[in-house]
């Protein structure tokens, strides 16, 4: 999220068969560990870009409510839109670099003014600032685009999480007014100390607190109701509201609002996931119940469009849950996969989250490749973290500590990030090096530049972005990539084997990497990974060789070497 508190800067699948029979309201924490995640979301390319940074495909629509460009360095709207993301799933751009997955900030309508700090005023191009949940900002683009973008992502074979947030709205501006207190608090501001110094707080003056705790029913505020009113659907959304709170037996609490707010998205378009903003900052009970009722709306949606559903993956949730890690990181206690507040810890597993976003790998990623891949294995598969999801990643909207900021080792990032075990993030423009050294923007502004199509006019940036194809392609061909357990072979040159056994729908898969390996002819021992005589194909050069007496001999320029079994689909 837009985060100007962040420190140092500032500061399961339910089975449905069950749940239908009981309200939301009655559920409890459950009495055992949710089902394992399906190996597709352990091996996930995810490609996640703020929308109004990456294309801009609509120029009319880059000037609403008179937002101006008199904000601080990098704080204004800058035209990205929907369009321009629907224009590059139909160039290929995502396909050819291996995504699976696309991850885009919240498109709902943002509050129409800026805020003012010491150091500028801000616009809320980020998406994190909601005015209101149910309508498309229309600097992002109509809700017929935000449909077409789905859709087309989908005809793709690239499913989309959608970006929520139920703890906080918009600040109040020159623009725009205050919620009413019954839905939010401005005090006290958060101190981090403890579960209530994270949860029953303001995280920021420009981030005020919905009371998520509370279950005591709210009236709509009186600017919404107006603002539905002059739209002409006012009755409409009255409407959906009596019949959801009827239906679920949910309090009228503001929490409940939003969420219902929220699934509407995934019943109307199919949205295949949530990426869920500040998931520490909320009671862990809103979670699941956000995770039940966007299951309901998915399986609704399927139901009446059979035919534009990718598969019936369960509805997938991965949570932003600042200073959670893999293998003890920061308020990770070792040897668990729980959260520690200092005074309660918790564990979000439990709570509908399929997967948490890995803030520890920007970190880790100072290491050697076998020190990370060796660990990471362990810990998703043998360890605390075993049957769930984390997603990896070295850049971030907000997280004030890169991987390689200045890209002095870009290919070694890309080689470190996509063969990790795990899910992997892919900030938009980590594949083209894009620029994140800006000394005039303030906090996490500094990594919300535009997008660097421009240097794609560089032979090294399309060399760059080749080898960051190669291996997103890669890790989409083979699951084992990410969801398998790891094996090193050798050190000199460094080799290593992925293996992940049949699960469910999916069939076995093994793979074998070798890094800095000589260029030109190279021998590889492939440890009877794949039996004599079999084909397979070194997907960095795109090679078919056969093995014989259990090795390969390749003769590549490449130092780089990813071998498996190519498919019919590849």
């Amino acid at each position: 999220m837009s985060h100007l508190y962040r420190a140092p800067f500032y500061q399961i699948i339910i089975c449905l068969s069950v749940l239908w029979a009981f309200p939301a309201s009655a559920l409890v924490k459950p009495s055992s560990p949710s089902p394992s995640v399906d190996p597709f979301w352990k091996n996930a390319v995810v490609y996640f870009m703020l929308t109004d940074r990456f294309a801009n495909g609509d120029k009319h629509n880059d000037n609403n409510f008179n937002r101006q460009q008199d904000g601080a360095t990098l704080r204004n709207f800058m035209g990205g839109d929907l369009k321009g993301v629907t224009q590059k799933i139909k160039s290929g751009y995502f396909h050819d670099l291996g995504v699976s997955v696309l991850w885009i900030t919240p498109v709902n309508e943002q509050i129409h003014g800026y805020w003012d700090e010491d150091w500028g005023r801000s616009y809320p191009f980020h998406g994190y600032w909601p005015k209101d949940w149910t309508s498309v900002d229309p600097n992002f683009g109509t809700e017929a685009e935000m449909a077409e973008m789905i859709a087309t992502a989908h005809q793709h074979g690239m499913r989309v999480l959608a970006d929520v947030i139920i703890n906080h709205t918009g600040p109040k501006t020159l623009s725009d007014v205050a919620w009413p207190n019954e839905w939010i608090r401005t005090q006290p501001t958060c101190s981090w100390t403890s579960y209530a110094g994270n949860v029953t707080c303001a995280l920021a003056d420009s981030l005020t607190d919905i009371r998520t705790e509370s279950d005591d029913p709210v009236d709509l505020p009186a600017f919404l109701i107006e603002k539905w009113r002059t739209e002409g659907r006012l009755e409409k959304e009255q409407t959906e509201l009596n019949a959801f709170f009827a239906r679920t037996q949910l309090p009228r609490a503001p929490k409940n609002y939003i969420i219902k707010w929220l699934t509407d998205w995934v019943r109307e378009y199919g949205i295949d996931g949530f990426r869920v903003d500040t998931a520490k900052h909320v009671e862990a009970q809103v979670w699941q119940t956000l995770k039940i009722e966007a299951t309901t709306a998915l399986n609704q949606w399927r139901t009446a469009h059979p035919e534009r559903a990718l598969d019936d993956k369960p509805f997938f949730m991965i949570g932003e849950v600042m200073h959670f890690g893999v293998n003890g990181f920061k308020n990770t206690p070792k040897g668990t996969r729980l959260y520690d507040y200092g005074d309660k810890q918790v564990d979000f597993y439990d709570y509908g989250f399929d997967s948490l976003i890995n803030m520890g790998f920007a970190t880790h990623a100072n290491q050697p490749m076998e020190q990370i891949f060796s660990t990471y294995s362990h810990e998703l598969n043998q360890g605390p973290l075993s049957g769930v999801g984390v997603l990896n990643y070295v850049v971030s909207h907000d997280d004030p500590e890169p991987y390689d900021p200045q890209h002095t080792t870009p290919y070694q990032t890309a080689l470190k990030l996509m063969l990790a075990p795990g899910a992997v993030q892919i900030y938009y423009g980590d594949e083209l090096a894009r620029n994140l050294s800006y000394p005039d923007a303030i906090g996490d502004a500094t990594w919300r530049s535009f997008m660097n199509w421009q240097d794609l006019a560089q032979p090294e940036t399309q060399r760059l972005l080749q080898h960051w194809q190669k291996l997103g392609q890669f890790r989409q061909a083979h699951l084992a990539v990410g969801a398998g357990i790891h094996k090193k072979l050798s050190d000199k040159p460094y080799v290593f084997q992925r293996t992940l056994a049949e699960q469910g729908t999916h069939q076995a898969d093994k793979v074998l990497v070798g890094i800095a390996m000589p260029k030109g002819e190279k021998t590889l021992h492939l440890n009877g990974l794949f039996p004599d005589g079999s084909e397979i194909t070194d997907y960095y050069s795109n090679t078919r060789v056969e093995v014989h007496d259990n090795k390969v001999i390749l003769n590549t320029p490449f130092s780089v070497v990813l071998l498996g079994v190519q498919s019919e689909n590849d």
